[in-house]
C-alpha cells in the first residue's frame, strides 16, 4: 500500500510549523538579540542526527479565555533524547516564541514524560529554562504541572545528574525546578531568575530595585550562590554543560568516566616552593590544584561564590575526583556560612555519584563575628561536618598548613572518615594557633617575663614543634603519613587506585537529618 501523497505533505507541513514556531520574523529578531530558538539549543547540545523528539504533536487542552482559538506548536516546549559525545542524555527546551514558553498541563506532561524516560534509561537530564512562568489561563492545572515537575526533580535527585540552563526569564515558581537540580548554568545576558520581580517588591516593601539587582547571573553567581556557572551566551552555556557531563556518570549505579593512565608519576619539585616561609602569608591554592590534576585541567564549580573555599572536578591519573580546598588567598581560607553551604552541597553530589573526594586543607578556623553567629554559623558549619561524615566514597585529605579547631574536622580530618590523611611538613594541627594558645597556657609566665614578645615567640615555637607538628599527630595515628609536597600527586594517585574497591556499611536508616 502506498501512502497518500497528501498525507506526506500534511506531515511535512506540520513538522515545518513546529520548526518555525513563532514565525520567521520573531526567530530573526531573536537571533539579532543573541538568542537561540528552543530547537537550536538542542541541536547544539546533541551529536548530529542523534536527537529523537518526544511528544512532538502534543497540543494544549485549554478551552477558556480564548485559548481554544490558539495553536501552540509543541505546547511551548521541545523534549527528547539524544547523544552527547556518544552518551545518551534526556533534555527539554522551553520555547519562548510559543505563548512565552509558559507552562500548562500538557507542557508539564511533556517534561515529565522525558524525565520518566530518563529514569528508565539511566540518563542525565538537561533542561533549558526560558519561560514566562505558569500559564495563567490554565490556573490550578498549571500549578499542578509545576508540582509534577518538582516531584520528579526530587525523585531523581541523587539518581541522575540534573543540569539546568537559564537562558531567558525564570520567575516565580519556575525558579524552583532549577533550584532542585544539581547544577545551574545561566547566561550573562537575556536571562533573569527571581521569585518576585521589582514591581512586586516595590508594592510590598516600598523599595526600588532592578532586574539585575535581584535576578542577574552576576548576582546569583557572586551573592546568592544560586547558580554554579555564568555563560557569556547560549553557545557558551552548551559548552559548559558538555564539559560538566564529561566528569559525571550517567547515573548513580555507574562509576564516573575515568580514563586510562600510567600511574607512574614523577616527583614535582615546584610543589615544595608553594608554601611561603611566612606562616601567615597567603598563597593561591589553585597553584596546588593545577599541579595535582592531569594536564592542569581543573573545572571549578561556583568559582565566584564563597571564594574562600574552592570546589570542582578534575582527573588524577585518569580518575575523576572532586576537590574541596581552602583558599588562603581569600579571607585566609576561613570557613563561614556561605563556604560551608558551598562545600556541603558539592560533597553530597560527589558522594551520590561515586566521585572520590580529595580535600586540601589550610584553614585557620571558622569566621568569627556577630553576623556569622546570628546568621547560624553553627548550623551551616554542621552541614559540612554532616556531608563529610555521611559520605562513603573514597576520601583523601591533605593538610598543607593550618588545621585549627573545629574547622580541622569540618575539612575532613581523619576522625570524620578520611580513609587516608596526609600532612606536609608545614602542617600545624591544633585547637588553635600557637600564638593564642601560649597566651592562654602561659599567661602567668608571660605576665612576669621581662620581654613579653620574646618570651611569647619562644614559647610559641616550642608549642608548635611539640604539640602542633604533623609528627605529633602522626605519632597518635591521626595522620597516615607525612609527605613532601612534591610527592602529593603520586601519593594520592596510588591511594585512589587502592581505594577504588572501597566498601563501607552504614547503619540501616531511611536517611540522616542534615542540619538545614
Amino acid at each position: 500500500m502506498t501512502i497518500d501523497p497528501k498525507q506526506i505533505e500534511l506531515l511535512k507541513k506540520k513538522r515545518q510549523e513546529l520548526v518555525t514556531a513563532g514565525g520567521a520574523d520573531k526567530i530573526e529578531k531573536r537571533h539579532q538579540s543573541g538568542k537561540l530558538t528552543a530547537r537550536e539549543r538542542l541541536n547544539l547540545l546533541f551529536d548530529p542526527y542523534s536527537f529523537q523528539e518526544v511528544g512532538t504533536f502534543v497540543r494544549h487542552q485549554n478551552h477558556n479565555f480564548g485559548m481554544e482559538k490558539k495553536e501552540l506548536p509543541g505546547d511551548g516546549v521541545v523534549c527528547g533524547t539524544g547523544l552527547v559525545d556518544g552518551r545518551q542524555i534526556s533534555a527539554f527546551s522551553q520555547d519562548f516564541l510559543v505563548q512565552a514558553g509558559t507552562l500548562g498541563r500538557m507542557h508539564a506532561k511533556k517534561i515529565c514524560d522525558v524525565m520518566d524516560m530518563a529514569e528508565k534509561t539511566g540518563s542525565p537530564i538537561v533542561g533549558f529554562k526560558d519561560s514566562g512562568g505558569a500559564r495563567i489561563q490554565e490556573g490550578v492545572e498549571a500549578l499542578n504541572g509545576y508540582g509534577e515537575v518538582f516531584y520528579r526533580n526530587v525523585l531523581l535527585s541523587g539518581v541522575l545528574p540534573q543540569i539546568a540552563v537559564i537562558s531567558g526569564p525564570c520567575a516565580g515558581g519556575a525558579a524552583y525546578s532549577p533550584a532542585l537540580m544539581d547544577f545551574i548554568v545561566m547566561t550573562r545576558k537575556n536571562a533573569h531568575m527571581f521569585i518576585t520581580g521589582p514591581d512586586v517588591i516595590k508594592a510590598v516593601t516600598y523599595k526600588e530595585t532592578s532586574m539585575d539587582e535581584i535576578g542577574s547571573a552576576e548576582m546569583h553567581a557572586r551573592v546568592s550562590g544560586n547558580i554554579h556557572f555564568i555563560a557569556e551566551d547560549e553557545q557558551h552555556a552548551v559548552q559548559i554543560v558538555k564539559k560538566l557531563l564529561s566528569y559525571l556518570p550517567s547515573n548513580n549505579t555507574e562509576d564516573p568516566p575515568n580514563l586510562p593512565y600510567d600511574i607512574s608519576i614523577d616527583y614535582d619539585p615546584s610543589m615544595d616552593a608553594i608554601i611561603p616561609d611566612d606562616r601567615s602569608a597567603p598563597f593561591n591554592v589553585l597553584d596546588v590544584i593545577q599541579r595535582l590534576v592531569d594536564n592542569g585541567d581543573f573545572f571549578e564549580v561556583q568559582a565566584l561564590f564563597a571564594q574562600n573555599l574552592v570546589v570542582g572536578f578534575g582527573r588524577l591519573a585518569g580518575q575523576v575526583i572532586g576537590i574541596i580546598a581552602n583558599q588562603p588567598a581569600y579571607k585566609a581560607g576561613v570557613l563561614d556560612i556561605d563556604s560551608s553551604d558551598k562545600g556541603a552541597r558539592f560533597i553530597r553530589f560527589c558522594n551520590a555519584f561515586n566521585i572520590p573526594l580529595v580535600t586540601l586543607m589550610d584553614v585557620p578556623g571558622f569566621m568569627p563575628g556577630i553576623e556569622q553567629e546570628r546568621g547560624g554559623i553553627i548550623r551551616h558549619g554542621a552541614k559540612l561536618l554532616f556531608a563529610y561524615g555521611s559520605s562513603s566514597v573514597p576520601k583523601i585529605t591533605v593538610v598543607m598548613r593550618k588545621a585549627y579547631g573545629g574547622a580541622y574536622l569540618a575539612m575532613c580530618g581523619q576522625a570524620m572518615g578520611a580513609d587516608v590523611s596526609y600532612a606536609w611538613p608545614s602542617a600545624e594541627m591544633a585547637v588553635m594557633g600557637a600564638e593564642p594558645a601560649v597566651n592562654i597556657l602561659y599567661k602567668a609566665e608571660l605576665t612576669a617575663a621581662a620581654d613579653r614578645a620574646q618570651a611569647a615567640k619562644k614559647l610559641a615555637d616550642e608549642y608548635r614543634a611539640e604539640f602542633a607538628s604533623p609528627y605529633y599527630s602522626a605519632s597518635l595515628g591521626y595522620v597516615t603519613d607525612v609527605i613532601m609536597p612534591g610527592e602529593t600527586r603520586s601519593t594520592i594517585a596510588l591511594a585512589l587506585q587502592k581505594l577504588s574497591s572501597k566498601r563501607e556499611l552504614r547503619p540501616a536508616k531511611k536517611h540522616g537529618n542534615i542540619p538545614l
